[in-house]
């Protein structure tokens, strides 16, 4: 396989990237159907999200056992194929490891609610009165973190849905039970994992009120989770694979400790600073456009930072937890295409491995759907009604999940454009955008200048250069509201990056010479004003930057040292 630097890595939503069953859900035998789609594009792993056997009250984050498939999803044998097809084209599977909590569902959790002394220690129980929750912390997707046990007369801790259930890391009879899934996968032939919400699995001993906040700042990056993680790694031998963190809250320190080759802990980190740039007051339900100067801002220190430190980062806009970007920090109507492929340069230009929602390539957008009752995503039926307690009329409720909800991103893979967007015979779980009659696969894949094609570019651009692999970065113009702008180096080439992140014009502060450089790839059709010569290479200078435009060039240092000698 690849290494993870020259890599590409999609991540696929199983439930809506293609139903083979006509369950109007869809299915591990879905994702085989669309391997050599995959393979077209140039990805090198596809990132599965959660298909064990789950009551799906977290779309599959809720893991009643980690050893089995649901059978929405398929059988052991789907999953072995696809492992094996997969890697016949030679793509990786990576699986999604959901270690934090387990369904109440889980035979851990229903053995430690009949009073098991051993398997209540798997989780996080205190003693306490029905009124009196142990501390006062919130749950990620609203109201107390605790959840009361009456049988028991004690609380447990759920970080998230009262059906997810902390467990304790500290309890070491946990961490061998989780060694053994690692395991059990590694040896079916899964080439890396991706671990969900992993910097919270580490509690403090003393569990404290907070008075300043919802008590995230008491167990993110917790206490032992450093030492977790070496250990876990250490006893499953996962170092040499592809293995990606996400990383609530996290902090820069923490991403290179966790991500940084001589701890061995992990290839890579998630973090989610950027995508916050649009949470009015740090509240991601209370909405404003998006701080483009701030966005701009945690690029350049995650960058040059996570780089002086030798971190790696996972660089993305889009995930099955997050509005589609392109809605977000784009046009998707007037330039969706132009702003749809700028904000492809400039994640797949960075250093870090870039990941590709299912139908980011594509240009899709968020759904908007016109009623509550199209959503399915548990955190934004819940906060409907929670804004409303808070003052919000019904549709100003509405028109925050509109654009906050996670369902924007799964909503069903577009294929093509027809009745049910070549997903499903069936109706499926969640509607599909009307646009799907002009966002799709079958139809960008026969224009040259679409989206898709684009993207197939960038991700063969990665492969052919190192200077994009793995070269320094550092950032021009770090002042410009709109402008983001670039250098990336190795000692072979020299790449410069140009982008306009606004809706009109942009002036550069200084021109750019373009003697000696060759554009390697730009977002317009046309290239007026670029000064190029009939061989590419650039004769003149660059001066602005159109709506959503990107520019990047390359130009070969030894040719330009041996020219100056």
């Amino acid at each position: 396989m690849r290494d993870f630097k020259s890599s590409t890595i999609y991540q696929i939503y199983t439930r809506s990237f293609q139903d083979s069953s006509g369950s109007g859900q869809g299915d591990i035998r879905g994702v085989i159907r669309r391997l050599d789609y995959l393979r077209e594009l140039g990805i090198d792993y596809i990132w599965l999200t959660p298909f064990f056997k789950s009551p799906q009250n977290d779309n599959g984050y809720d893991v009643a056992d980690y050893l089995s498939v649901d059978p929405m999803f398929g059988t052991m044998e789907d999953v072995e194929e696809l492992i094996a097809q997969a890697g016949k084209r030679e793509i990786g599977c990576m699986f999604d490891m959901v270690f934090n909590h387990t369904s109440t569902e889980h035979a851990w959790f229903k053995k430690a609610l009949e009073g098991d002394p051993a398997y209540m220690d798997y989780y996080i129980f205190r003693d306490g009165e029905p009124e009196n929750p142990p501390t006062n912390w919130q749950s990620k997707f609203g109201g107390s973190a605790w959840e009361y046990v009456p049988h028991l007369k004690k609380w447990y801790l759920h970080l998230f849905d009262v059906t997810q259930a902390d467990l304790n890391w500290d309890n070491p009879k946990v961490r061998r039970e989780l060694e053994k899934v690692v395991l059990f996968w590694k040896e079916k032939g899964v080439r890396g994992f991706r671990f969900d919400v992993v910097n919270l699995i580490s509690k403090p001993p003393l569990l404290e009120d907070d008075y300043e906040g919802d008590g995230r700042r008491f167990y993110t990056d917790g206490p032992h989770v450093h030492e977790y993680l070496q250990e876990l790694t250490r006893n499953t031998g996962i170092d040499a694979m592809v293995t990606v963190g996400e990383m609530s809250s996290t902090s820069l320190d923490n991403c290179i400790r966790y991500s940084c080759p001589e701890n061995r802990e992990l290839s890579m980190c998630f973090n989610f600073h950027h995508l916050k740039v649009d949470y009015r007051g740090g509240d991601k339900w209370k909405l404003m456009e998006p701080d483009m100067a701030e966005l701009k801002r945690l690029f350049m220190v995650w960058q040059e930072d996570m780089a002086k430190g030798d971190g790696w980062n996972a660089v993305f806009w889009c995930n099955h937890d997050q509005p589609r970007a392109i809605s977000r920090f784009g046009d998707d109507r007037r330039y969706w295409k132009e702003s749809g492929k700028m904000l492809a340069t400039v994640i797949h230009m960075f250093r870090g491995t870039p990941y590709v929602f299912q139908g980011e390539e594509l240009g899709m957008t968020n759904p908007c759907f016109e009623s509550i009752s199209q959503y399915r995503d548990v955190e934004s039926t819940n906060y409907y009604q929670i804004l409303q307690e808070q003052g919000c009329t019904a549709k100003e409720a509405l028109y925050v999940i509109q654009n906050r909800s996670r369902d924007n991103s799964r909503t069903p893979m577009q294929w093509d454009g027809s009745r049910y967007a070549g997903f499903s015979d069936a109706r499926p779980w969640i509607g599909i955008p009307e646009n799907h009659t002009y966002i799709n696969v079958e139809d960008e894949k026969k224009d040259p200048d679409s989206i898709f094609h684009y993207y197939k570019r960038l991700i063969s651009l990665r492969k052919e250069y190192g200077v994009i692999q793995e070269g320094d970065i550092e950032f021009l113009h770090r002042s410009h509201p709109r402008i983001l702008a670039y250098r990336r180096s190795d000692e072979e080439n020299e790449l410069m990056v140009w982008n306009n992140m606004g809706s009109t014009a942009a002036a550069l502060p200084e021109p750019f010479g373009l003697w000696g450089w060759k554009l390697l790839i730009g977002n317009y059709e046309d290239e007026d004003g670029a000064g190029l010569g009939d061989d590419g290479v650039g004769k003149s200078w660059l001066r602005s930057l159109r709506p959503y435009e990107s520019r990047v060039y390359i130009r070969n240092k030894t040719i330009e040292n041996r020219k100056c000698e």
